[in-house]
């Protein structure tokens, strides 16, 4: 791709944008606060993330379980914030709905091409959250930025007051970092309330959830983490997955997949 139609690409990306908020017709969009200062987070995490969300002009990095990833995209569009997914074409899209996203919120380019950065860069300027999932092209085994590019695209963040997530790759500077662990799987028998699944017979039931360790750190604070987990509530169309403390985990309920 030469840089003429590298240009025409970003174009047409910035008026998607400009038609998500509904002023077609202009090339730039207005970043709307789903909240004061920071984005908004699933109050199970309020433990480990200080003010009850992610402060807005950061970077932040991310590794782990996808799980905590769409509920984090679940909890921005929920609130009325906009999010851009760049390089993640297989996060489920079904599993943020589930955790009450709106798609209409979310811009979605799973196959970025040679310069994702460039790309997240641009979606900075009208979305609250931008999940960036690679930092090259597809096979290119790049997993971190130069110092110099990752500074520019840090004060672009600043300037919008949105946030980048980098998922699953380094980031020089970033001042927040996530991460999630999967302690236990649940099994859903198909008759039975819900066991470990080290007990459950081979064969039968299903993996019905999931139960993870969250932990946060950043610059001028210790390393915290917490213990959360997903529940369903009811079924088929109105299935809806919820993450919370572990405290308010009733054992009868459990994630079916």
């Amino acid at each position: 791709m030469d840089v003429s139609d590298r240009a025409d690409e970003l174009t047409v990306l910035r008026r998607r944008l400009a038609a998500m908020s509904g002023r077609p017709d202009q090339s730039s969009v207005e970043v709307r606060d789903p909240s004061a200062g920071v984005l908004p987070i699933p109050e199970a995490l309020s433990e480990v993330l200080p003010h009850n969300g992610i402060p807005r002009g950061i970077v932040a990095r991310f590794d782990g379980a996808n799980s905590l990833l769409v509920a984090l995209v679940a909890s921005v569009t929920r609130a009325g914030g906009r999010v851009g997914i760049v390089g993640m074409p297989r996060l489920s899209l079904l599993s943020a709905v589930e955790m009450g996203a709106d798609l209409s919120r979310i811009a979605t380019v799973p196959e970025p091409g040679a310069d994702p950065v460039e790309v997240a860069a641009v979606l900075l300027d009208g979305m609250d959250l931008v999940v960036l999932g690679r930092l090259g092209p597809t096979g290119s085994g790049t997993d971190s930025v130069a110092p110099s590019r990752a500074r520019v695209v840090a004060g672009r963040v600043r300037k919008q007051s949105s946030v980048l997530l980098v998922a699953g790759a380094g980031w020089p500077g970033a001042q927040l970092s996530i991460s999630a662990r999967v302690l236990t799987y649940r099994h859903a028998p198909l008759v039975s309330a819900p066991t470990d699944l080290d007990s459950a017979r081979s064969g039968y039931g299903r993996i019905g959830g999931m139960r993870l360790q969250v932990t946060a750190s950043g610059r001028g604070r210790q390393s915290q983490n917490t213990e959360v987990e997903l529940v369903v509530r009811g079924q088929g169309a109105d299935r809806t997955v919820e993450m919370v403390s572990t405290t308010a985990v009733r054992p009868v309920l459990a994630v079916a997949n």
